[in-house]
């Protein structure tokens, strides 16, 4: 009857719902930032300070192309075409690129549905629960920290090696100055990287200014970085063809270490594309972003596939693949024709390169800091505004200390694995968001205690009505007059479905409704749990063969099934409506993210163990961070969880009806 009953087991005292304990606190769901929720917050006299929408088209493919190409691409194309691809090298990148547009494809349609701060932890808040939600946003924090650290102490390599090639052709200083040179501490054997801690608050403050300032910062560096990468293309190509591309002519054919050799190639270039997803980061932030998102996302994605592919086919057909230097591949493939002076330019793009990434690494994180603090999950501290930058200056003064400690004492070589981790398992679980999108999308929406009374009111509303029409079944099929001499037995043979056809109709409608829901549910779970047996078992090849295949057979079977069960059922048709429409959408659902999943866990398994241990010991130590004080400071605790078809019914009864 309405949604009064709900608030029995819900224990709301009302109409409506409360999860607000135990296993129930971590599957609550927010909502999508709406008109409703932001004027909501604003009239109890506390509204949320926004960020400032400054964000054009240009400026995402910037962000996107920046935090993507990085410097191991200069690296990457010797060591995996000497030890996996040979001159296939540009096909393990386009299947690289073809696996993360995948995942591209499921970040532009949940970006445009959610334009909101917080990426892949927003969307698993909203589509999956809070519990989930946490661990990714912790992992993340994870992955933006180490990553900018990590790339902040590779600058200075590269500024040594600027240095070098420019005393080498032009003369003048062959190093750092002794204030920014590496020095190693006596007794501790600690080398800290002056340069790379003045490097993170130099990028810092360039943060702080301002959205569309740091971003045209960005778009000059990698600017700068394409430029070195189209001479390679052009030079390279001429080189080429003036030498008859003797990388190209080899006896061992295009496929010295087969087809696997090229996939394997693959796996380990995937990882150069990461850096996409640094644009949904900034969603809030973009003027159209159920345009702009998807185009941001998916020609940054395109341009770096391009860009690749280009370098890698032109290095590999200007020097034998054997032959090929493991550190310098680039610059020694001109050196190699005569051309020494290229290393000048190549060093320039790496560093740039570098710079740009290093950027695209401290942009992200103090937005999902802001979006979990917004959430109550963490200190309110990390949710303010500067009014004047509209930038989360607090948050973004915080990375950047922990980022510059952490590039200035540590090695974080050895923990860049780590980093892989948060990327795979956000790219994971966006896919898993997209399904439960189309199939299972939220039926309930929170609102605060605040409309408790709206709440009432309507719930009390449809109760009435409800009941109303229960009277006129009861009278229909058993009322009988005093003066009717017909017998019961016929009078009751009657059926109450003549008089309101509809009725049962609809209550029909509703039950089919809830088994879709409860079959498509269950299959996606099932679903995602065989396509991590199924990763799993391929992954180990230390089992035994008979038993291998029989897991990898368990659980190919669940995925298929799953797949063939949810290609069958229809769609939820609340996916039409969900968050904002008229974005983008994501297409070949279900296929696509489940191979998107199926893809990302088989990179997740194959990460090693000694990666997953420290992960792990991060992820525990966000458990418990969440158990002793986001669980009981989150945003949700008090909210009511109503049907989403009531909403705009309760605001426009609290607006017509203002509680004093």
């Amino acid at each position: 009857m309405g949604f009064l009953a709900d608030s029995q087991n819900g224990g709301g005292g009302g109409g409506g719902v409360q999860y607000s304990s135990g296993f129930k606190g971590l599957i609550r769901r927010k909502q999508v930032d709406s008109v409703h929720s932001n004027s909501s917050s604003s009239s109890g006299g506390h509204g949320r300070p926004q960020l400032a929408k400054e964000l054009s088209i240009l400026h995402l493919i910037a962000i996107g192309v920046g935090s993507t190409i990085g410097a191991g691409v200069y690296i990457l194309v010797g060591t995996v075409a000497r030890d996996h691809s040979g001159p296939a090298l540009a096909f393990s990148f386009l299947i690289a690129g073809i696996a993360a547009a995948l995942s591209a494809f499921c970040y532009a349609e949940l970006a445009s549905r959610c334009p909101s701060a917080g990426s892949a932890y927003h969307y698993s808040y909203i589509c999956v629960g809070e519990g989930l939600a946490w661990l990714i946003g912790w992992a993340l924090i994870l992955e933006y920290t180490i990553g900018g650290s990590a790339v902040a102490r590779g600058i200075s390599p590269n500024l040594v090696q600027c240095m070098l090639s420019d005393a080498l052709l032009f003369g003048g200083a062959d190093s750092l100055p002794g204030f920014l040179a590496r020095q190693t501490i006596p007794g501790l054997n600690i080398v800290v990287d002056p340069c790379a801690a003045i490097l993170v608050f130099f990028v810092t403050g360039l943060l702080c200014v301002g959205i569309k300032e740091s971003t045209l910062a960005q778009t000059i560096v990698t600017t700068a970085n394409i430029c070195a990468m189209i001479f390679i293309i052009i030079a390279g190509g001429y080189l080429g063809f003036k030498t008859g591309w003797v990388g190209y002519e080899l006896p061992v054919g295009y496929f010295p270490y087969g087809v696997d050799g090229m996939l394997t190639g693959a796996s380990t270039v995937f990882f150069s594309y990461i850096g996409f997803d640094s644009v949904a980061s900034t969603a809030e932030e973009v003027k159209n972003p159920q345009r702009d998102l998807p185009l941001g996302i998916g020609a940054a994605l395109s341009i770096c596939c391009l860009l690749y592919m280009s370098v890698s086919a032109i290095i590999v057909g200007l020097v034998p693949y054997y032959a090929m230097d493991r550190d310098t591949p680039i610059s020694s493939a001109f050196a190699i024709h005569g051309i020494h002076w290229a290393a000048y330019i190549i060093t320039i793009g790496a560093f740039t390169a570098l710079c740009s990434t290093l950027m695209g690494s401290l942009l992200p994180q103090p937005r999902i800091l802001m979006a979990m603090a917004r959430d109550g999950l963490l200190p309110s501290f990390f949710s303010d505004v500067n009014k004047r930058t509209q930038v989360p200056v607090k948050g973004t003064v915080v990375t950047g200390l922990i980022a510059a400690m952490l590039a200035f004492f540590m090695d974080v070589e050895q923990l860049a694995g780590m980093v892989s981790v948060g990327t795979l398992l956000a790219f994971t679980m966006v896919a898993i968001s997209v399904l439960i999108l189309r199939y299972v999308p939220p039926d309930k929406v929170p609102l605060p205690s605040s409309l408790q009374a709206a709440i009432n009111s309507v719930s009390l509303r449809y109760s009435c009505i409800a009941e109303d029409i229960e009277v006129d079944n009861t009278k229909i099929s058993g009322g009988i007059s005093s003066g009717d001499v017909t017998p019961l037995l016929v009078k009751a043979e009657a059926p109450a479905p003549i008089k309101y056809p509809l009725i049962a109709r609809a209550e029909k409608v509703i039950q089919n409704e809830d088994n879709r829901r409860k079959i498509a549910g269950w299959t996606i779970m099932l679903t995602c749990i065989g396509a991590l047996v199924l990763s799993t078992a391929a992954s180990n090849v230390t089992l035994p063969s008979y038993l291998r295949l029989t897991i990898c057979g368990f659980g190919g079977i669940l995925l298929l099934s799953g797949l063939i069960i949810l290609t069958c059922i229809d769609q939820d048709d609340a996916r039409h409506t969900f968050g904002h429409s008229g974005g983008f959408i994501c297409p070949f659902v279900p296929l696509l993210p489940i191979a998107c999943i199926l893809i990302n866990l088989y990179l997740l398994v194959n990460l090693g163990a000694s990666t997953w241990m420290r992960v792990s010991i991060w992820l525990v130590v966000g458990i418990i961070v969440y158990l002793f004080y986001g669980r009981t400071h989150s945003s949700l605790l008090d909210a009511v969880y109503v049907p989403a078809a009531h909403v705009d019914e309760i605001y426009s009864s609290s607006s017509a009806n203002p509680s004093p």
